[in-house]
């Protein structure tokens, strides 16, 4: 449990890297677009091989696919009630947070990041260790999320302390929830983890989808490069998952 937990924060961490960059000399808004579409690549090839390929080798299609389905419908439905609560802007770096809720605001970036750490959490049962590419990809993709929201909430006049206290909040659930991942699930079927598993990547995938790849857009003012940057973030990661 302590190893899961660990590997989670780790991971959930690099939140307050992208924060802190944000509150010394935050990037242009190309620059991070750019940024975000390439975290994004990263975290779509995390979800394809570390999490989909793998919970298909332990529970079958059938599994997968309803995994797949639960896990987008949980997230979108959670992440409706929490942009009605005024947290739909959290990511956005120009500001927009100021008329949002905090709260929401919070629970939302909770939100986000529970999926990808419960999942870290659940690659420790396979009993050959923490996949670091899974790690890695969560890593490297909360980076320029925390980057973009962390931009957009010192545009909104939010304070360094209220902004660095809102991702360690993350980085500490994240840890939580990779631990909860392992403990719950430690000695379940193979089938049980490998739903699990797609779940987590189901979850990821809407919230990809529905956050960050809309941002990068908006921010590199629709450069068709945004989808250059998203390919190079998606094979770095398919590298590192050659590697393990």
């Amino acid at each position: 449990m302590a190893e899961a937990a660990l590997w989670g924060f780790v991971g959930g961490a690099s939140l307050l890297v992208g924060a802190a960059i944000a509150l010394i000399r935050a990037p242009s808004a190309k620059v991070l677009g750019f940024i975000m579409a390439f975290g994004a690549g990263v975290l779509i090839s995390a979800l394809a091989f570390e999490l989909t390929d793998e919970a298909f080798r332990r529970a079958g299609a059938d599994a997968v696919a309803i995994g797949l389905t639960l896990g987008a419908l949980t997230y979108f439905a959670l992440d409706a009630l929490l942009d009605r609560a005024g947290g739909e802007q959290r990511k956005s770096s120009g500001g927009e947070q100021a008329d949002g809720s905090p709260m929401a605001i919070l629970l939302g970036a909770v939100l986000d990041g529970i999926p990808e750490s419960a999942a870290i959490g659940l690659t420790l049962l396979t009993g050959e260790g923490v996949s670091a590419a899974l790690v890695v990809a969560v890593f490297l993709s909360n980076v320029p999320e925390s980057l973009a929201a962390a931009t957009g909430f010192k545009a909104a006049g939010w304070s360094a302390a209220r902004s660095l206290g809102v991702w360690a909040g993350v980085a500490v659930v994240s840890g939580l929830s990779a631990a909860v991942g392992y403990v719950v699930l430690d000695g379940a079927p193979a089938n049980a983890v490998g739903s699990l598993q797609s779940f987590a990547a189901g979850a990821i995938l809407v919230m990809l989808v529905d956050t960050m790849i809309p941002e990068a857009f908006k921010d590199a003012n629709r450069s068709k490069a945004v989808g250059l940057a998203t390919t190079f973030g998606f094979a770095l990661a398919y590298l590192l998952s050659t590697v393990e």
